[in-house]
């Protein structure tokens, strides 16, 4: 086990005569790990949050709400005649008409007990297929951030991988270096002492 003194700050850019040359490029590749790290972050996590912030605008200009009808009647009591709270909904059977002119069927939540034919919001998309409601433009700056800040979060892995990679093999060469340098000299000790 090593001793661990006092940590001192910059260690690796002070000057000591017992500095060798691979500790120099071992600080040299640390500033560049960790610079390229952070621009990594920074960039994919910017572009990454502009695209589904793109895509969450998109949805919201090209999905429409229309209505749609129950196709039969759900099951259950109506939660105005049991008491239960007006949020309860169940999944049920509707049809809407496309934007072809034909009639689809999918599956949309409903409160339970309502007779067939009752008028249901859905949204579709521009082939008229069922999708959820869009999300607002604060909802969207959130997810877009927060995926954002993942994308840049899973961008540096590649360059402080690559990083300690390096790191290792240096540290590997400089202690073959070490074992050299005392293989020498032991030699030299033996023969002054022999």
């Amino acid at each position: 086990m090593a001793f661990r003194g006092r940590k001192v700050w910059l260690w690796r850019w002070r000057r000591n005569p017992l500095k060798r040359r691979s500790d120099r490029v071992e600080a040299w590749v640390l500033l560049a790990v960790w610079a390229l790290a952070a621009a990594a972050a920074v960039l994919a996590g910017q572009a990454v949050s502009r695209t589904v912030e793109r895509e969450l605008a998109r949805e919201r200009v090209e999905w429409r709400r229309i209505e749609a009808r129950l196709s039969e009647s759900v099951p259950g009591s109506s939660p105005t005649r049991s008491g239960a709270p007006d949020t309860e909904r169940v999944w049920a059977e509707v049809r809407w008409p496309a934007p072809d002119g034909s009639d689809r069927t999918g599956q949309a939540r409903v409160r339970p007990g309502s007779p067939a034919g009752t008028p249901v919001t859905v949204w579709t998309d521009r082939q008229g297929r069922l999708v959820t409601e869009p999300t607002t433009p604060e909802e969207a700056r959130v997810r877009a951030g927060l995926i954002g800040a993942l994308a840049g979060l899973g961008a540096t892995a590649l360059p402080l991988t690559g990083g300690r990679l390096l790191r290792n093999r240096l540290e590997r060469r400089r202690l073959d270096q070490w074992e050299t340098d005392w293989a020498r000299f032991d030699t030299l000790r033996r023969r002054q002492t022999g």
